[in-house]
């Protein structure tokens, strides 16, 4: 059933240890979303990534879910914000019949789930990602509960991949690479694997301002966008460039060169969305505003000298990233030129974060 079920690290996140079952526990518990800064896009197997990638873990922008279960029959219930979403209910299915495996005790209890994003869903700022990694560090700490154990914040990364691939970077630290990467000690393909240690004193506290375009549901889901590159013309060498780009990127990281973060994450940001215009059928998330406001950074970097960049998601928001000490400036251009592009002058200021925790 599974394509790497004899692989090593997935046979470690098979349940072993005993479980003393109880009527009833509840947990909950907090993650981020994430940035990428090289992209992730296409996949193969059981939510594997077709090339490796590596994001900036936010602060502000986060689901909160909470979880209740109670030994019965197996089921759920899902809400967000204390409303029912019957529609949230197939991708929490699937999820379950994919962690079933690693977490058998699940069959025993009905879960009771609730929660809710501090930033707008299904609008390109990787809410699946902190949703499906709030989801599983929940279900990692019922584990342990029932098991007397830690709680195994691997496997949270590992379940929270089979939710959503890019929920594996939101776990813990600042940056992560997730997918095989020769110049990653220890990345593979089915977790995210913590880069805090090599970031430059710049990077610990870096600024992320999302620039709010279009609050709307996407016209084309990751999911089908993923799929779109099997067999897409530009697919072996857009893989083969995203290695190269992790490697400088990486280096750029360690050394606080902002030249060559700035050149490298707007081209990866440019190039995801290439990929997407010239997919089979193709399609365009980004808006007239969204370029609008490309421009109008590339105006400011070159006028003023603050190394200021943009990145994008599967959507039409712009991510600025900048240094902590340009806040002031950064704000400035916003107010006086960027506000006009957002929908309801909405943006959100955030900042690198650390991972999920227990609320």
């Amino acid at each position: 059933m599974w394509q790497q079920l004899h692989n090593p690290l997935e046979t470690s996140f098979t349940l072993t240890q005993p479980v003393t079952l109880v009527d009833s526990l509840s947990v909950k518990w907090q993650a981020p979303s994430n940035i990428a800064l090289v992209k992730y896009w296409g996949k193969h197997g059981m939510q594997l990534p077709a090339n490796p990638s590596i994001s900036l873990t936010l602060n502000e922008c986060k689901t909160i879910t909470s979880v209740n279960v109670i030994r019965g029959k197996h089921g759920f219930t899902v809400s967000y914000g204390g409303e029912e979403k019957p529609e949230f209910a197939p991708k929490i299915e699937a999820y379950f019949k994919r962690i079933a495996p690693y977490c058998p005790w699940i069959e025993q209890y009905h879960f009771t789930i609730d929660t809710h994003n501090t930033f707008p869903h299904s609008s390109g700022i990787a809410s699946s990602a902190s949703s499906m990694a709030a989801l599983s560090a929940c279900m990692m700490e019922l584990e342990s509960l029932l098991t007397g154990s830690e709680v195994n914040m691997q496997k949270a990364s590992f379940l929270a991949r089979l939710g959503s691939g890019s929920a594996c970077r939101s776990l813990e630290g600042k940056a992560v690479v997730w997918g095989t990467h020769e110049g990653t000690a220890g990345s593979n393909d089915l977790t995210g694997v913590d880069q805090t240690a090599i970031l430059h004193a710049v990077f610990q506290d870096y600024q992320d301002t999302i620039l709010l375009v279009d609050k709307g549901v996407k016209t084309v889901s990751s999911t089908v966008g993923h799929g779109l590159m099997d067999g897409h013309a530009f697919a072996k060498a857009r893989f083969s460039q995203a290695h190269s780009n992790l490697t400088n990127l990486k280096d750029a990281l360690a050394a606080g060169d902002l030249e060559t973060f700035i050149k490298i994450t707007e081209s990866e940001a440019l190039t995801l969305h290439a990929m997407m215009m010239t997919s089979h059928p193709y399609f365009i998330l980004m808006k007239p505003h969204t370029l609008s406001i490309i421009e109008e950074i590339w105006a400011f970097r070159k006028e003023t000298g603050v190394p200021v960049c943009f990145t994008l998601d599967a959507g039409a928001n712009v991510h600025m990233l900048y240094p902590q000490e340009y806040v002031e400036q950064v704000e400035s251009l916003i107010v006086n030129k960027l506000v006009q592009y957002c929908e309801n002058s909405h943006y959100i200021c955030d900042s690198v974060g650390n991972g999920a925790h227990k609320c």
